[in-house]
């Protein structure tokens, strides 16, 4: 893990002429750091492989370039990366399989390699990928820095925490609205959360520095938080009673081997991210704390 410095950063560097192609543009993580590129005033060049849905259209609306990109059209990825200077790249299993992310994130890396212009690509990976975790979606991360590290261009590696924006999708909504959070950790094994707001802002710092971040592997996090203080957050932003209930690692394993390993690595090892290093280092990333991200969702759980 990278050690990370306590002195005063620079100031940010004027945007280059060049757009910042953003993969994931119309999901959590990719949607975060184009806006944040955008607010910075760096030109963005949103892929997405629908480029008339309505999130490609909100993000047009605030200036964005957007244009088709589809990870198994290689023909699709040059013309999306011709004329970049730098590229977010992101990476996900899920709704394919593992293979396809790895064979999908190389054909994205390879392609901005073969570009030519991109003097600097972002990967977000996951907290501790590069220790061996086991976990099968953190090691096909690690794989894809590796392949990264051999290319021939700069890079720069962030490693998010356990997503906050998790707690909104529609299982975890479902579980809520009967009272519920539901998660597979003791009451009391603090987590170290992050927003996606904040992986944003913090990518659009890296992109915005590149000299100053190139070869480095940063683990991020916005605040530790135990499960029951996760639940507290919630409750108190939506002004609902929820309870937490522990979900024994066999029910999770029903459903996915993968999340099972997850969570197993959590309560068995445990992610390592400094935290308070981190956030003296790169105060300007705002850095949410659970309970600011709860305030500020729109929680539909129904009536009290």
């Amino acid at each position: 893990m990278t050690q990370i410095s306590t002195t005063s950063p620079d100031p940010i560097a004027p945007a280059p002429t060049a757009p910042v192609a953003v993969t994931g543009a119309t999901g959590a993580q990719g949607g975060a750091t184009a806006r944040a590129l955008l607010r910075l005033g760096l030109p963005v060049r949103a892929l997405t492989r629908d480029p008339a849905g309505p999130a490609a259209a909100a993000l047009r609306t605030l200036g964005a370039e957007v244009v088709r990109a589809d990870f198994d059209d290689p023909a699709s990825l040059a013309a999306a990366l011709d004329g970049a200077g730098a590229l977010f790249a992101m990476s996900t299993p899920f709704g394919s399989d593992l293979d396809t992310e790895v064979r999908q994130g190389e054909a994205l890396l390879d392609a901005a390699a073969a570009a030519g212009g991109v003097r600097h690509i972002v990967l977000t990976s996951a907290t501790n990928a590069d220790r061996s975790t086991g976990i099968p979606h953190f090691d096909t991360k690690w794989r894809l820095e590796r392949h990264l590290a051999a290319l021939d261009v700069p890079w720069t590696v962030i490693g998010p925490g356990v997503f906050m924006d998790n707690y909104t999708n529609d299982w975890t909504l479902q579980s809520l609205r009967e009272g519920v959070l539901h998660l597979p950790m003791p009451a009391d094994r603090p987590l170290p959360l992050i927003a996606a707001a904040d992986i944003g802002a913090f990518a659009a710092l890296v992109l915005s520095r590149p000299e100053e971040f190139a070869g480095q592997r940063i683990d991020i996090a916005s605040q530790w938080r135990t499960p029951e203080q996760i639940a507290a957050a919630i409750a108190a932003a939506s002004g609902r009673d929820i309870r937490l209930e522990e979900v024994p690692l066999s029910v999770v394993a029903g459903y996915s081997e993968d999340l099972a390993a997850m969570f197993r690595y959590f309560q068995e090892t445990g992610l390592d991210v400094d935290v308070d290093a981190l956030h003296a280092r790169y105060p300007q990333t705002g850095w949410h704390t659970v309970e600011a991200w709860a305030a500020e969702q729109s929680w539909d759980l129904g009536p009290a």
